[in-house]
């Protein structure tokens, strides 16, 4: 499967499995298994949804908003629990306008989930921890 290393953005074959012991990007070197969170620009978007055989979680995000900072350390925590099963993205839609229009943003925090290129939902407002990683798990 395409994993998008998310330190470098390099796209990554890794083989299915249910476990993984390691598995390192080809281009960078880090763990692929230590899941961060992208900060995605217009410029990068595309690659990663294009080339992601797994869940795409994307966080648009404000730095003004009050719901999206209670959201973000839930959208951190819950992000390091699915190392190859999901991959996370943050836009910070003050900064990436384009993407908020081009995406038909409307409220914030909005989560938009793609897989295969295909946005299959999407959810406004903030979820607490719980409700979040059910979210995630719906899509695994």
């Amino acid at each position: 499967m395409k994993i998008i290393c998310p330190n470098c953005l390099a796209i990554n074959n890794v083989p299915k499995k249910d476990e993984y012991k390691k598995a390192n990007c080809g281009s960078c070197k880090n763990s692929l298994l230590k899941n961060s969170i992208i900060n995605a620009t217009s410029n990068e978007i595309d690659k990663i949804i294009n080339n992601s055989d797994i869940p795409v979680i994307v966080d648009f995000w404000a730095p003004w908003c009050g719901p999206c900072k209670s959201f973000a350390p839930v959208f951190t925590e819950i992000s390091k629990e699915f190392p190859l099963k999901a991959l996370f993205v943050k836009i910070q839609t003050e900064q990436e306008q384009f993407l908020a229009s081009r995406f038909k943003i409307r409220s914030i925090p909005t989560l938009v989930v793609f897989k295969e290129t295909k946005e299959l939902e999407r959810v406004s407002g903030a979820m607490d921890r719980d409700s979040f990683e059910n979210f995630v798990k719906s899509f695994i």
